[in-house]
């Protein structure tokens, strides 16, 4: 039925071929035209190309004249001409698709095709490498095509100084790793003044070797992580504070706003007790904060009502239901306050000061494309999850590579046995041989048993990127044996030596299928390139992992029926199919698990996004003063209501401690009083008090000078916005940790994380504004008045072995055995590496 589906409507990826082979034929007509320019002609093409722009042109109209500039270009400066399935690719990558191009096919030089047409719009293009050598490798041989052409390329390395990012990102062109660009776009969202960023809005992203970024590391997110600056001894030293006073005369509580205050004479003790000359300065914003948070905890927080204390820890009581909220902490230090009023151990405060997965990193780019020889497989995520359709471009060659069926043996040992005994029969002849692996275990295995046989080969690992990107470079030199992971050395040509074509090419041996087809091909994919001969075939067992879970009962029954000892191989497509079929299986179970991280993720991502854009207008304005007075006016629109319900009478309603409320936290004493707002509606109490507090501003703003109340504001603010964003991220993780917990109430967990997270961002929002209102218009201004981070961060690298300065991988949902490999790569058990006790 599907193929006469076909014959009638033909394949859509083959339709899209044969439109693009239209476009091909328009720039293979241009060469002739372009040949003959000149260096300097050829270099003015970009100007006249921008200056077409500027008249109203599209990139598409330039499409084949740029392509045919490029190609030239490549021609001249690198002695490499485009091939027409090449230009097919740059055309994929243009249209904000993943072009799927088998290995070989000259990937990164496709990526300059669509790389210059989008970089002629000045907004900036960013080419995205899974790591450091790769960046610098194509940054350095393609960026002499753009610098022929006349323009700027960057490269984007950890470890660079702050003004060498500015200038990396200022090019047209930047190379660079998904992590480097992840953590900047963290790191620009947590800067104190607008000249410190060093991104540009996210324009236009191509991604080498998409599937890897986009899918394989799209479950860890990127996390920027740093010990903020608060003690947990503070937290005893304010509860002990607390414990003393006395209400009415230290402190006042407000029931209405379930809010607490120091009267004059606990100001005066504070100050007293902590030493220092005023608790409304601004450098002693932590102390207020910790005494404000005790005072809560001590006074308004009821034990057994509020809270329970279980086996040493406070768990939160639902007020609406009575349920205990396992997991679920209370957020802006007051948990850790409560810890202290109990007696408890104070947990340490939120380490995570910024985080965003890869998935909401990329689909902020306004144009995003990939390239990578394995997509199909994985063509429903893309499309789901990014918006990127798969487009299969023919390969330049035909490939003649002979894949062999699976060869199933019944244990281990006897798989490894076949598998060195068929190294060393190719050895003999001279053919290339290179093994993949899935572990680092599993090739210091095999490299033993060769060193057993006297076979000289080389292990690589994935850690050492450029030594080994030589290596895999001559893994199809005459008589060569290589032992590799399944990434090692990706994204690296391999080129056949002298007379080995004449052998059979490069022979592949599978030790191991992987969960996903995809990395399989990878593996198969390195022999055969632009149609040299190559062959491939996996060797299984029945103890493998992926055999263990799905039929290996089946198969092994059979085995032992038929006879089959463990040096016997069954040889099968059926069972090949039915291994498929389980990897399908997985994938799509692995796809399921992706898609519901992301939702969950979505949740904090929306918050996210208006968190850091209300923070880059406070950075870029000149002046906040309208944002302050907005969040003041919200602030006392909130405690009118509060302390003025609609459903009470105004007899009922406590203007006495609305009243208070205003002197203690917008207003010097006997600014207002009750008869002042008595009889007026609620509206017209807000409008009178917002008149009476813009007044007082102003004379506030007058004593100091306008240019020092700017600056004042913009630090109050971003102070404000960065702690309660860093508690709200670790609220909002805490309550993921739990959230599963609620299925079992018959509740949908999703939909009651999206309930509770969106409440909870609504009540951060309203403590942000309410502490931002009190410090504007209570603080003391100093005349040396400045930013400070709430924090320092350090970069959390999700990728083992990378970047020496920052901390090892981290995987919090992992334990690391003593015994185990240890995560750097380096091949070593755990507690002879980065385990290892001095």
């Amino acid at each position: 039925m599907l193929g006469l589906v076909k014959k009638i409507f033909g394949d859509a990826n083959e339709r899209e071929v044969k439109r693009l082979l239209k476009t091909v034929e328009q720039i293979n007509g241009l060469e002739s035209s372009i040949s003959p320019l000149t260096d300097e002609q050829l270099r003015a093409k970009t100007e006249e190309f921008r200056s077409r722009l500027e008249k109203g042109e599209e990139l598409d109209d330039l499409l084949p004249e740029a392509f045919a500039v490029v190609r030239e270009a490549s021609k001249r400066v690198l002695g490499k001409r485009h091939y027409d399935v090449q230009l097919m690719g740059g055309m994929v990558l243009h249209s904000g698709k993943i072009s799927e191009m088998k290995t070989g096919e000259g990937k990164t030089l496709v990526g300059t095709l669509a790389v210059y047409l989008n970089a002629l719009l000045g907004k900036g293009v960013h080419v995205v490498t899974v790591n450091d050598y790769l960046a610098q490798r194509d940054s350095q041989e393609m960026g002499q095509i753009y610098t022929f052409l006349g323009m700027t390329v960057g490269c984007n390395l950890h470890g660079l100084s702050h003004e060498e990012k500015q200038a990396a990102y200022a090019c047209d062109i930047t190379y660079g790793t998904n992590n480097e660009f992840g953590f900047d776009y963290l790191r620009d969202n947590m800067v104190l003044y607008k000249e410190q960023m060093v991104q540009r809005p996210l324009y236009y992203a191509i991604i080498d070797e998409v599937d890897s970024i986009l899918i394989d590391e799209a479950r860890t997110p990127l996390i920027i992580s740093g010990q903020a600056q608060k003690s947990t001894q503070l937290y005893y030293a304010a509860d002990r504070f607390v414990s003393h006073l006395k209400e009415n005369d230290d402190f006042t509580i407000d029931v209405k706003m379930r809010s607490i205050a120091l009267t004059d004479q606990g100001v005066s003790k504070a100050e007293s007790s902590f030493g220092i000359d005023n608790l409304f300065s601004s450098e002693h914003v932590t102390i207020n904060h910790h005494v404000s948070q005790a005072l809560r905890a001590r006074f308004i927080m009821k034990r057994d009502v509020d809270y329970v204390v279980q086996e040493g820890e406070v768990v939160i009581v639902d007020e609406f239901t009575g349920r205990l909220m396992a997991g679920r902490r209370y957020s802006d230090g007051l948990h850790q306050a409560i810890e202290a009023k109990e007696g408890l151990e104070v947990q340490n405060e939120s380490m995570t000061l910024a985080t965003i997965t890869f998935q909401n990193y990329f689909r902020m780019y306004r144009k995003l494309a990939g390239m990578t020889g394995t997509a199909k497989t994985e063509e429903e995520e893309f499309k789901r999850i990014y918006g990127l359709e798969v487009v299969q471009i023919p390969t330049n060659r035909p490939n003649i590579r002979a894949d062999a069926p699976d060869v199933v043996y019944k244990s281990e040992n006897g798989k490894y046995r076949a598998v060195v005994d068929e190294i060393v029969q190719r050895h003999q002849t001279g053919q290339p041989v290179l093994v993949g692996t899935v572990s680092i275990e599993n090739s210091e295995r095999v490299s033993e048993m060769l060193k057993k046989k006297g076979v000289k080969h080389q292990v690589l690992n994935a850690k050492y990127h450029a030594e080994e990107a030589a290596i895999i470079a001559n893994a199809g030199q005459h008589g060569t044996v290589t032992i590799a992971t399944n990434m090692a050395g990706r994204g690296t040509d391999i080129l056949l030596g002298e007379g080995v074509a004449e052998l059979g090419g490069l022979h592949i041996i599978g030790t191991e299928r992987h969960e996903s087809r995809r990395i399989d091909n990878q593996l198969r994919g390195r022999a055969g390139r632009q149609g040299d001969p190559g062959s491939s075939q996996f060797y299984l067992s029945m103890e493998d992992e992926l055999m263990r879970r799905f039929g290996a009962d089946n198969i092994m029954g059979m085995m032992e029926r038929l006879g089959f000892d463990e040096n016997s191989p069954i040889e099968s497509k059926l069972i090949s199919r039915a291994i498929e079929s389980a990897q399908k299986r997985v994938e799509g179970s692995n796809f399921d698990a992706r898609r519901i991280v992301l939702q969950y993720d979505d949740v904090i991502n929306l918050q996210r996004e208006k968190i850091y854009g209300d923070r880059r207008q406070i950075l870029f304005a000149e002046n906040i003063r309208d944002i302050v007075m907005g969040m003041i006016s919200s602030s006392v629109t909130r405690a009118v209501d509060n302390h003025c319900p609609g459903e009470d009478v105004p007899e009922d309603w406590d203007i006495d401690g609305l009243v208070a409320y205003v002197h203690k936290n917008f207003l010097p004493e006997d600014r207002v009083t009750k008869d002042d707002v008595w009889g007026k509606e609620k509206e017209e109490m807000v409008e009178w008090l917002m008149a009476r507090i813009e007044a007082y501003y102003n004379e506030r703003e007058e004593s100091i000078g306008a240019d020092m109340m700017r600056e004042f504001e913009k630090v109050v603010v971003l102070r404000a916005v960065d702690s309660k964003w860093m508690d709200h991220i670790d609220a909002m993780d805490q309550l993921r940790q739990g959230i599963h917990l609620r299925a079992y109430g018959g509740n949908d967990p999703l939909r009651e994380y999206q309930f509770e997270g969106h409440n909870m961002f609504l009540a951060m929002i309203e403590r942000m504004e309410d502490e931002i209102a009190l410090y504007i218009m209570k603080a003391h201004v100093e005349s040396n008045v400045k930013r400070e981070a709430v924090a320092e961060g350090q970069a959390v690298d999700t990728k083992a072995g990378e970047g020496a300065k920052r901390p090892a991988a981290k995987r919090p949902e992992q334990r690391i055995g003593r015994n185990d490999p240890c995560p750097c790569g380096s091949g070593k058990k755990y507690k002879m590496c980065h385990g290892r006790i001095d």
